[in-house]
């Protein structure tokens, strides 16, 4: 069963999502209405909390969880997640904020307390470490993540595309 309970809080599922059969979502989680959840992901909001907003879609293999507070971090950490988001294969995406109409690559990794602003685009492999602030109209690449350039006007179109495209692709696996 992808939706489990824990600590007795299940998650909340808004209208006309997709969640794979394979995929797991656990404890404190949030997907608001037109989320897509593709094979093998889990997404663990058994600390924290998880938010995740309208439209977003996270790609197969994809891990998604948060930070607890303890004796060397004193809050938790949440993760949240703006809307038209598109989160690409085996992403990991932990206790961090992205904003809206962000694209993270494949195999991208974004950890504790980072931020993406709005329209940005990560390429694949990259790492966003602990705290980096990523700039809203930009392309970051590299381990560490550096900025590379502002998005063009077409890129900024495209991360709007790539998420009504998951939203269209959703409705064709729920219409099975």
């Amino acid at each position: 069963m992808p939706l489990r309970a824990f600590k007795n809080i299940l998650p909340h599922i808004g209208a006309a999502n997709y969640i794979d059969d394979s995929a797991v979502i656990i404890g404190d989680v949030t997907l608001a209405d037109n989320v897509s959840v593709w094979p093998t992901v889990v997404i663990r909001g058994d600390v924290a909390s998880v938010h995740i907003g309208e439209n977003t879609n996270i790609q197969d293999g994809s891990v998604l969880h948060v930070s607890h507070a303890g004796k060397y971090t004193p809050n938790s950490a949440p993760l949240n997640i703006g809307k038209g988001v598109t989160i690409g294969h085996r992403a990991v995406v932990h206790a961090c904020t992205v904003g809206d109409y962000c694209l993270v690559g494949i195999g991208a990794i974004i950890m504790d307390n980072a931020i993406l602003e709005d329209y940005v685009m990560l390429g694949a492999g990259a790492l966003v470490p602990p705290g980096k602030v990523l700039e809203s109209g930009h392309l970051y690449i590299g381990a560490p993540a550096k900025k590379s350039r502002a998005l063009s006007t077409e890129e900024k179109e495209f991360l709007e595309y790539s998420s009504a495209h998951y939203v269209q692709l959703k409705d064709e696996y729920l219409a099975l």
